[in-house]
């Protein structure tokens, strides 16, 4: 299937080169052509060539042969408008061959101008063609459909042609290095392929320079990913720690809790039995004062001022009692408070220096308020005793009434100088709930801005996974490149095998000169300068070394080929040299 590839690659370029050629050609003449024009011979015995590629061998009983009248009698039936052409060839006089009639086909259907148009009607039916055509002939492969559109150009043409049957019956087929001048052909192909493998050296080199870009970007985005990840990582080490000191610290300021609340407890219950037995005493009193009414009547008015004083007393111990309700309710809320701040001051180191000094102060408020709970406590013992020395005065007065009115004034005196006592300890309790309050209301600011800090946090996280995809874009496009650039090379080794075989072709031409390959140099001959991808090698047509561009940049006409060609410097030199001595 190789050597069909090749010839099908050949006789598209010869199609083109002659259809290019027959349509300059004929636009530079300026008049209608006839059959003796050289141009239009050549098209029609590479239309010939192109026709016959890949024809089967039909057995008949003269013998093997191949017939391309065969495929083009078809057309009649796949496109109406051509029946009048195959009449016509049918009715030609002297016609006896299937090859004069396909030939006689042909030039009607240019003068027509409609061959590109028979023959894509013809390659659209491959199902009827491969009755006459092998798998890979041209009129069965994509080569067979770019000679067609080609075609089309044609359709600009007048031609105007004599078509005579004994003449296209006895055309012999022209070989093709008689028909087409082999040196020109090989030349323009060299051009050619040497115009595309400059443009694919830009390519490759463009490409090159926006892979290196690329690559510089994809480097400093993985730098900044292994910043990003080595961060992260630190920030994880310190949350795990400042999660581990949080702890703790919860452990131990649940322990105080835990043993405050005990105290609290067993507080309460002794108050509670102190609260009993001064009612039990207060009736023992009343009982006592019912007694001693009928002896004492002025008794009784001082009695009743002791009982209001120690009611007094009662609703101030109650209201005591609920203000150490409230002032625990307190502490459980700035506890709770203060779980939740170390919670959310997992973010950064300058929150958790925040959150400590805060810890430290509301630790040391509730120092003060335990120091102010242990004092009232006291207060409320002195309370007692001062409330058994007041029995024992009852009881003292009894005995010494006089005594006794005297000793219950000077505790009357003294449980007023204990109210405003107890007044001004009112008094500093509510300002410490205010500066609580105002403590609590900074906290409430601090927790504001660990939530914008926190999404701060979240706004990196978003950056980093960004970066995350643009570096998977990178590394998509870089795939790409890598790709393209694959087959950039594949195509380039392709074209340096074309331009071998035509500097193999072209050796013959030039009369068995020996060139060097492209193995054997590696450095320029002339300055010694080593060949890379921006600096390519080039043969001199004239010596068939190979030098740089810069040293082979010269074109003269040599006797192998009329039109100037690349020569290096010296051979430049030696062949003005030459002519310069000719011409004298």
């Amino acid at each position: 299937m190789y050597p069909m590839a090749v010839e099908r690659a050949n006789l598209l370029n010869m199609a083109k080169l002659s259809i290019k050629g027959l349509i300059e050609s004929a636009l530079s003449f300026g008049r209608t052509l006839d059959s003796d024009y050289p141009p239009l011979q050549q098209f029609f015995v590479v239309m010939e060539h192109c026709l016959k590629h890949g024809l089967k061998v039909k057995k008949s009983f003269l013998g093997y042969n191949k017939s391309l009248w065969g495929p083009l009698e078809l057309v009649e039936k796949l496109c109406p408008e051509a029946g009048e052409i195959a009449a016509s060839v049918r009715d030609l006089p002297g016609l006896k061959t299937p090859l004069g009639r396909a030939r006689a086909w042909l030039r009607l259907a240019l003068m027509q101008k409609r061959l590109a148009d028979y023959l894509r009607c013809l390659i659209t039916r491959k199902d009827l063609l491969s009755e006459f055509y092998e798998s890979s002939a041209v009129m069965l492969e994509e080569e067979g459909a770019v000679i067609v559109g080609l075609l089309v150009g044609l359709n600009v043409i007048d031609a105007n042609l004599c078509v005579k049957g004994e003449d296209l019956d006895t055309q012999q087929v022209v070989c093709k290095s008689a028909i087409l001048d082999q040196k020109n052909y090989v030349e323009e192909l060299n051009r050619q392929l040497n115009s595309s493998v400059q443009g694919l050296q830009g390519r490759v080199d463009s490409l090159e320079k926006s892979n290196s870009k690329l690559i510089e970007e994809l480097a400093i985005a993985k730098n900044n990913i292994i910043k990003l990840q080595e961060e992260n990582h630190q920030l994880r080490s310190e949350n795990s720690v400042i999660v581990m000191k949080a702890q703790q610290r919860l452990e131990a300021t649940q322990g105080d809790v835990d043993v405050e609340l005990n105290t609290y407890k067993q507080s309460r219950q002794g108050l509670d039995e102190m609260y009993n037995e001064a009612r039990r005493q207060l009736r023992e009193e009343c009982q006592l004062r019912q007694d001693v009414e009928n002896e004492l009547v002025v008794q009784v008015s001082m009695k009743q001022e002791m009982e209001m004083a120690m009611k007094l007393l009662e609703k101030d111990i109650h209201e005591k009692q609920d203000t150490l309700i409230g002032l625990r309710h307190q502490l459980d809320e700035v506890k709770a408070i203060n779980v939740e701040m170390y919670q959310k001051m997992q973010s950064s180191d300058d929150s958790l220096k925040q959150k400590n000094e805060m810890i430290a102060r509301l630790e040391e408020k509730t120092n003060q308020i335990t120091a102010t709970m242990k004092q009232l406590e006291q207060r409320l013992q002195e309370a007692e005793k001062d409330r058994s020395q007041a029995e024992d005065g009852m009881r003292k007065f009894k005995q010494h009434f006089a005594s006794k009115v005297d000793g219950v004034l000077k505790q009357i005196t003294q449980r007023e100088k204990q109210m405003l006592q107890i007044e001004t300890d009112l008094k500093i309790e509510r300002e410490w709930r205010q500066t609580l309050q105002n403590d609590l209301e900074k906290e409430q600011k601090t927790v504001l801005q660990l939530r914008t800090e926190a999404q701060q946090i979240i706004g990196l996280k978003k950056e980093f996974h960004r970066l995350q995809d643009e570096n998977r874009q990178l590394k998509g496009v870089c795939e790409e490149q890598e790709k393209a650039l694959e087959e950039l090379g594949y195509k380039l080794s392709e074209s340096k095998l074309k331009i071998e075989d035509i500097k193999e072709a072209n050796k013959a031409l030039q009369g068995g000169q020996v060139w060097l390959k492209d193995k054997d140099a590696t450095h320029c001959k002339l300055c010694d300068k080593e060949f890379s991808i921006s600096r390519r090698k080039h043969h001199c047509r004239n010596c068939g070394e190979i030098f740089c561009n810069a040293c082979s940049d010269n074109e003269l006409p040599l006797p192998a080929s009329p039109k100037p060609v690349r020569v290096c410097d010296t051979c430049h030199a030696l062949l003005l040299q030459r002519c310069s001595s000719t011409a004298t």
